[in-house]
């Protein structure tokens, strides 16, 4: 499947618990926080869409996220 790109909005103040949580889920590479209209942008790696429905579902149970956009690059 490839690189994927999340993007997420976390609670104020929990951008830095949110990307430690999120650098913990398997198939994520990085987790970074960032300034902008989005508190953390996460890259993982998958190789088919089931993976990737899996990590974004676990992705999304972490506390503190309001929400998320996913960018699938090819």
């Amino acid at each position: 499947m490839g690189i994927i790109y999340i993007l997420v909005v976390t609670e104020i103040g929990k951008e830095g618990d949110v990307s430690a949580a999120l650098e913990k889920i398997k198939g994520v590479t990085e987790a970074k926080t960032v300034y902008g209209e989005f508190d953390v942008v996460v890259r993982l790696e998958t190789s088919t869409l089931k993976e990737l429905d899996e990590i974004v579902t676990a992705l999304r149970k972490v506390p503190g996220i309001i929400r998320t956009v996913t960018l699938i690059s090819s």
